[in-house]
């Protein structure tokens, strides 16, 4: 069983168990979220597309981390003008795990 919910503008597709890092949400570790914008259930055969939610469907996680994802460097010159940046970015996230499909 599997469904694909949407959280931070973006859309994840999510099993029971799985580990997923999304945008970064104002909970606390080991506190419980609940996602209802859910767009679609499927088990086995038996497939439910919203339009564009699911009424009543939702999806419990757990949540595990609140870290910031790697470095990205940021390099921009402009070509004999002696004009260089350099900037480094750390993206934060949120990482939860997925507990329960309703």
């Amino acid at each position: 069983m599997y469904a694909v919910i949407e959280t931070g503008g973006k859309q994840y597709k999510v099993q029971v168990g799985d580990r997923v890092r999304i945008e970064k949400l104002e909970n606390d570790v080991d506190e419980k979220v609940v996602f209802d914008k859910v767009f679609l259930l499927a088990d086995g055969d038996d497939v439910t597309i919203g339009r564009p939610f699911i009424d009543g469907a939702k999806v419990e996680a757990n949540v595990v981390a609140q870290d910031k994802a790697k470095k990205v460097i940021v390099y921009k010159y402009k070509a004999k003008k002696n004009i260089r940046k350099k900037q480094g970015h750390r993206q934060p996230y949120t990482e939860v795990i997925i507990e329960s499909i309703n």
